[in-house]
């Protein structure tokens, strides 16, 4: 195993940056325009950067894969949780925000997670995170199986979450020992990326690690010590939120190996970011954006909250979105269940991914899609068969969905959302054939989208001829996947549209309306037309 690097070591590998230049105004529209220009670590020179790519945009659909340690922790568990090393910290229930213990009729609540792990495991003092870790066997791992799934699913970009909150590396690490090849043999971020490669998508890779700070602060009261704070963090109070230099050194040099090994076209991050020193923030974006300009490629940050300025990145909602078109694009991540494996695991439907995928581009979005594999790193059956769903979709309608703008209107129906923003999916929003959301192709190329199979003719009141939304005459209609011919007739009530003898999906279906603008009456300067 591989000796944790220490400070100097670390410091090293926080050096080399790229030198600084001059930038004009403007934003590079792509890394083949940036020549040898480099950012420097400041907003002003980094707000130059072309943050939201015309391919990120065009794509649409990625996929991520919360996948670990944390995934083991959870077999035979009754109520499995996604945060097990901050809650198996906490004999009673804690509020970790302020440290305060959550009382029931006026006496402390013992932790279920807590108690699991002391029946499961033994007394958390001898048997802490770092004992189960080895626990994690990635025998159903198979690379070549997930780039294929992710592939047919109709996603563009895919990649692991390379860092959670549980300060486990799924690559293979100089940086920290706690990492999946040293301990089990195999580098998950490197296979994954291989087999990625080979169907020319693009690699996605997520860190969740700044949170860590947190996540770990009551473990020394049990099993941490120093010879393990390269896992458990600097010792500190639960409620201390200013992480240590060596901290932060290690959050940056984490980050900067993956970049350097992997070379991935997004990094997505996680939330508390925020929390960390700006200075560190603006290292990484600089030292990852001039990597982009060094491989010839454009790439891209996401972040949530407020990491960043908005001029470096994408904004990214948790399983959420909102409920009006945003000018500026962005982007969320949503699981069908939970993050992390859970026993007997329910998932949602396809038909309810498919519906909020299509709500997300109507407003100008992208969605990130978790796929949470067994322990042993098989994926389920369940997820299987949503991803060939959604693929078969996209394979009939991608045409309205991929490489596609919002219109001047997100959509029109009686579902709406309520307000807007982070975890709105909770709201439990079920569409319905009276639903219709738009998207665009140029000026020329309206679609359609009925979020159902239409039970009767279809109305879209929207293109009334009596409103001014559609600033075009329609030329033909189409119904993506059909060759049968759409009858259609436009008034003042609408777009009136006869139900399709057969549809060509049991979900959603895309219209797809060619428009032709009228002519405008010459240069000036010519004879009266009337």
């Amino acid at each position: 195993m591989k000796k944790t690097i220490l400070a100097a070591g670390i410091c090293s590998l926080l050096m080399g940056m790229t030198g600084c230049s001059n930038h004009t105004s403007s934003k590079m529209t792509s890394a083949s325009q940036a020549n040898n220009k480099t950012y420097t670590e400041d907003w002003e020179s980094l707000s130059k950067v072309e943050e939201q790519p015309a391919w990120f945009q065009d794509a649409k659909l990625g996929i991520y894969a919360h996948w670990g340690p944390v995934s083991t922790a959870n077999l035979n568990m009754k109520r499995g949780v996604g945060w097990y090393g901050l809650n198996v910290y906490m004999d009673e229930v804690y509020d970790w925000k302020t440290g305060e213990k959550r009382l029931k009729n006026g006496k402390p609540i013992v932790n279920s997670t807590y108690k699991h792990h002391v029946e499961a495991h033994g007394p958390l003092d001898k048997v802490g995170y770092k004992d189960i870790i080895p626990n994690f066997k990635p025998t159903g791992f198979d690379p070549e199986e997930w780039a294929e799934l992710f592939a047919k699913s109709g996603a563009k970009f895919a990649g692991p979450v390379a860092m959670h909150h549980d300060n486990f590396a799924m690559w293979d690490s100089e940086v920290t020992r706690w990492n999946v090849k040293d301990m089990m043999g195999v580098d998950v971020t490197g296979e994954l990326k291989k087999a990625l490669d080979k169907r020319d998508m693009k690699f996605l890779t997520s860190f969740h690690h700044a949170f860590t700070w947190v996540y770990y602060a009551n473990a020394y009261k049990f099993d941490a010590t120093e010879e393990t704070s390269d896992l458990y963090t600097d010792q500190h109070e639960l409620t201390d939120f200013k992480p240590t230099k060596r901290f932060h050194d290690e959050w940056y040099a984490k980050l900067k190996e993956v970049v350097d090994n992997y070379e991935p076209d997004v990094v997505w991050f996680d939330w508390w970011v925020e929390e960390l020193d700006e200075e560190y923030r603006k290292k990484f974006i600089a030292y990852y954006y001039n990597k982009g300009v060094e491989w010839g490629k454009d790439v891209v940050i996401s972040y949530k909250n407020t990491s960043f300025p908005a001029e470096v990145g994408v904004h990214d909602y948790e399983r959420g979105r909102p409920n009006k078109i945003k000018d500026k694009f962005w982007m969320t991540d949503t699981s069908p269940g939970a993050w992390f494996f859970r026993q007997n695991a329910k998932f949602v439907s396809s038909n309810e991914i498919i519906d909020i995928l299509i709500d997300i581009v109507s407003k100008n979005g992208l969605m990130l899609l978790n796929v949470p594999p067994n322990p042993d790193g098989s994926i389920p059956q369940e997820m299987k068969t949503m991803l060939g769903d959604l693929g078969k979709w996209l394979e009939i309608n991608g045409e309205g969905i991929y490489e596609t703008r919002p219109w001047r209107v997100f959509g029109e129906g009686p579902t709406r959302i309520k307000g807007g923003g982070h975890k709105i999916e909770k709201q439990k929003i079920v569409y319905s054939d009276k639903d219709i959301r738009f998207t665009k192709k140029g000026e020329d190329t309206l679609f359609a989208i009925v979020m159902d199979s239409p039970k009767e003719d279809i109305l879209v009141k929207t293109l009334s001829k009596n409103l001014s939304v559609l600033n075009a005459n329609i030329k033909s209609i189409s119904l993506l996947g059909s060759n049968e011919k759409v009858i259609w007739s436009q008034d003042d009530n609408g777009l009136h549209i006869k139900k399709p003898t057969l549809v060509p999906s049991d979900f959603a279906l895309t219209y797809k309306i060619s428009l032709v603008n009228e002519a405008e009456w010459g240069i000036g300067g010519e004879d009266d037309p009337t």
